[in-house]
């Protein structure tokens, strides 16, 4: 999947696998020579992180950059730019968990996050994980829905959703309305 210069806004169904994804992509995206900024209130399993990234040697694993963004966001998103901007070859930003797992999310982080991407350089992948929420009206029958998408997809982001599509590491991921069935692995994502 060529996740160049795309900007997206994943929501998960709880406990399905998004870091897993998000992993899956970062792996990738430095078997192909980039760099990966990883963000996160906590950091990936290292147990998990160790079977997605295996296959890479350990030079190729040092082009992982991972932080921690607890406090104020507005530092962080701050911080990322400066290493998106100043690191060579940075071609995935990932921030995990980057918001509550439940409620509206804060007009102040949506707006961080906004920001981030008008300021990133045009050619890197920003991949945001956040929890999604469930239609509690009954009005659709979506089996998740990512939380502030419209303010999302008015500021550039495509809205994708992961959630569990039957018993096991299936899931179905819905990538701006084009639907695949993936299997987690140990070793990864497979499609």
């Amino acid at each position: 999947m060529d996740l160049k210069g795309r900007h997206i806004h994943l929501a998960v169904e709880g406990s399905t696998g998004g870091t897993t994804v998000g992993l899956h992509f970062a792996a990738n995206t430095i078997a192909s020579g980039k760099r990966v900024l990883w963000a996160s209130t906590d950091m990936p399993n290292p147990s998990r992180f160790s079977q997605l990234f295996e296959h890479l040697s350990l030079v190729e694993s040092s082009r992982f950059h991972a932080m921690n963004f607890g406090g104020r966001f507005d530092r962080a998103i701050d911080a990322l730019l400066e290493a998106a901007t100043s690191l060579p070859s940075v071609g995935l930003v990932v921030l995990d968990d980057w918001c509550e797992a439940s409620g509206r999310i804060p007009k102040d982080s949506l707006e961080q996050i906004s920001r981030f991407r008008k300021e990133a350089p045009p050619h890197i992948c920003i991949l945001l994980i956040s929890k999604g929420s469930i239609d509690a009206s009954g009005t659709t029958n979506e089996p998740i829905l990512a939380r502030a998408a419209e303010h999302m997809s008015n500021n550039g982001y495509e809205i994708w959703r992961l959630w569990r599509a039957k018993e096991g590491g299936y899931r179905t991921l819905d990538c701006a309305g084009e639907c695949r069935e993936i299997k987690l692995e140990d070793s990864g994502v497979s499609v």
